[in-house]
Order: structure tokens, then C-alpha cells, then sequence
């Protein structure tokens, strides 16, 4: 008789394999088995201990464990527990009067939690997904780059032109492509975007505000400015440590006349509901047919521009010196104004400048 190492052939290959895999699993249930009677077999010496124990022993240990318990379940909010925790927990419950219960950390919601875990694991079943398969991804850019570069055109077109070329896609897969990515229909994506459109309304908006500065010798100094919304642009008005409606007025006209033919362009004129704007400085502005639009009262967002022109004038220059008097404040908002009407790039415009007239260069 051969020995079985000497067995050569496809049937001696299948034998050794079946030997092995066989010995693979009667070694997997070995190892659970010393597994098991060595977890019960330490529970069962540990009972022992305890009942070798005096009755003061055992009440002390009591008492330190409850207040371990009492320390970790202030630190803990919800402890990390391991099928053999819930083993364990699950048959000493058993032991205990029903008085007793209320040392566990584990409620009934987690008990009938733990059993719906194991319902749902014994019956789960493999899914198929429904549909039908996902389009292709270089199909979805198709249809994608072709709705940007040809704005007019629509679902029925997109997907005309790419049966042309042997590519079969529905007009609704289409609109929902356009729709995931942001885009409209046809007549909406040759139109201007909301960019554009306020961009185009702001040619001829100006804005207007005072803020208060305040210097060394804590006096309270008042500053007027104005502020074009399409280019960013800012004019400072004048300084005063008493603002009164006459001085707001004449430095309207001085307005005015700084701009020149420019004033003809603007429109509208924002401004809030301040009493130091009187009907005189109103006036100034509906003389050259500009219309003068009021906030609503304690809505600062409505003169946007403006309240976030000051915030960056405080955080860049104001907030980072100490301010003499009136004339020293004149010197460093007429550079600062300078510097960001002439320098300081607008996200805006571009990264330009407000005064910058070079064209835009592409990259």
C-alpha cells in the first residue's frame, strides 16, 4: 500500500486538499471550543472566590464597585459593550431580584435594540439594485460640455447630436444631467446669470453713511462718504466733530461738483433714515435727476456696500493707529482712500483695482 505523501496525480491533489481543508475546519471548532470552556470555566473560579469570601468582604467591594460605577457612568455616556459583555450581563440578570435591576447600566430599549439587531442580521438578503444601470460617465461630460458650449441648445437637441454619433441618450437622462449640474433649460442658459444682471443695475447706484471715529482724547469725530456700487469706488465727503444737517448738505454739493459729467450716470442713491439727512440734502441729488431710496429702519444689510466698506476701513487702518484730531484723521483716510480706490484689488472687479483702467488680461 503507498503511503499517501507518495500519491501522484489530479486525484491525489483533490485528496490532500479535501485532508487539509477538513483539518482547517475541526481546528477553527477546537479553537472556539477551548474558547468557550476556558471564558466558563474562569466565570466558574471567580464565583468560587467570591463565595470563599466573609460578608464584610464582600460588602466593601460592593460599595467600591457601585462607586466605580457611579464615576464611570459620569464620564461615559454611552459604554462600549462586546457580544461577550451581553452574554454575561444577560445571565447574571437572571441571578437578581427585579429590585436589584436598576444597577445595570442596560434598559429594556437596549435589550429589544440588541434583539432587533439580531433579526436584522439573520434576515438580510442580497439586493439587486433596481433600474437600469447608470450612464457612463464620459457620457454624462458629454452632454454636460455640449450644453455649455451651445447655450441654445436644448434636450431633444443634445440628445439628436449625440445619436449621430452612436450614442443613445434619452432627452429626460439629459434634463436630469443639466438639472444635477445647475443648468436650466435652452432659453434660460443664453441669458445673463445674477452676476451679470446686478452688475449691470449697479452702473448707476450710489451709496452713502456716517461713521464716528474716536481719538486719544476720546472726542468723538463723524465722517461722511460715499460709495459706487459698480466700481467700488469711495469717496470721503468730509470729517466733523458735529455733524448737523446744513454740513451734510454742502458736502452733497461738494459732491457734486467733484464728479462733474459723472454725476449723470448715477441713478439712485442709497441712504439710510438718519435725521442729519434733511430734505435740503435730498434736494441736492433730485436736482440732477437722481432718485433717493431710503432703508428700512434698523436693516443695515440694505446699505450692504457701505457698512462693509467701514468694516474694512476699522479692520485695516482705524483699528491699527491711534487717531490725534480732526486733521490728522483727514490725512489718513485720504491715503487710505487713495491706496484703495488706486491699489487694493477688488474681488469684485477682478482682482483690479476701483480706478484701475487696464483691460482685463486673460489666462
Amino acid at each position: 500500500m503507498a503511503l499517501w505523501g507518495a500519491e501522484t496525480g489530479p486525484d491525489a491533489f483533490d485528496l490532500r486538499v479535501r485532508g487539509l481543508s477538513m483539518f482547517g475546519w475541526q481546528a477553527s471548532w477546537l479553537l472556539v471550543f477551548w474558547f468557550v470552556l476556558y471564558f466558563v470555566l474562569g466565570r466558574i473560579f471567580q464565583f468560587l472566590v467570591l463565595f470563599g469570601r466573609g460578608d464584610r468582604a464582600k460588602e466593601a467591594e460592593t460599595v467600591v464597585l457601585r462607586h466605580q460605577v457611579a464615576v464611570l457612568r459620569r464620564q461615559v455616556n454611552r459604554p462600549d459593550l462586546n457580544d461577550a459583555d451581553r452574554v454575561l450581563l444577560a445571565a447574571l440578570s437572571r441571578l437578581l431580584p427585579r429590585s436589584s435591576w436598576s444597577s445595570f447600566f442596560v434598559t429594556p430599549a437596549t435589550l429589544l435594540c440588541w434583539h432587533r439587531r439580531l433579526i436584522t442580521r439573520k434576515w438580510i438578503y442580497p439586493r439587486a439594485r433596481p433600474g437600469r444601470p447608470p450612464t457612463r460617465k464620459d457620457v454624462r461630460e458629454a452632454v454636460l460640455r455640449m450644453a455649455r458650449e451651445n447655450p441654445g441648445w436644448g434636450y431633444q437637441r443634445i440628445s439628436g447630436e449625440l445619436a449621430g454619433v452612436g450614442v443613445r441618450v434619452s432627452a429626460s437622462t439629459v434634463r436630469d444631467f443639466l438639472k444635477c449640474a445647475g443648468l436650466g433649460p435652452a432659453p434660460r442658459c443664453d441669458g445673463p446669470t445674477w452676476g451679470q444682471f446686478l452688475k449691470a443695475q449697479a452702473e448707476g447706484i450710489l451709496a452713502c453713511d456716517l461713521f464716528h471715529v474716536d481719538t486719544v482724547a476720546l472726542k468723538r469725530i463723524y465722517v461722511l462718504f460715499f460709495i459706487e456700487h459698480a466700481t467700488r469706488a469711495v469717496h470721503i465727503a468730509g470729517v466733523t466733530a458735529n455733524p448737523t444737517g446744513a454740513w451734510v448738505a454742502q458736502q452733497a454739493r461738494n459732491l457734486v461738483m467733484d464728479l462733474g459729467e459723472g454725476a449723470e450716470r448715477v441713478r439712485f442713491l442709497i441712504r439710510d433714515r438718519d435725521a442729519k439727512f434733511i430734505g435740503t440734502f435730498d434736494e441736492v441729488f433730485i436736482d440732477e435727476g437722481v432718485k433717493v431710496v431710503k432703508t428700512p429702519p434698523q436693516t443695515p444689510r440694505a446699505n450692504c456696500y457701505a457698512e462693509r466698506w467701514v468694516r474694512t476701513l476699522r479692520a485695516k487702518c482705524t483699528d491699527r493707529m491711534l487717531i490725534y484730531n480732526e486733521r490728522h484723521l483727514r490725512s489718513v483716510l485720504a491715503a487710505y482712500a487713495a491706496h484703495y480706490n488706486g491699489h487694493r484689488p477688488q474681488q469684485s472687479g477682478r482682482q483690479r483695482p476701483p480706478d484701475s483702467d487696464e483691460p482685463l488680461l486673460s489666462t
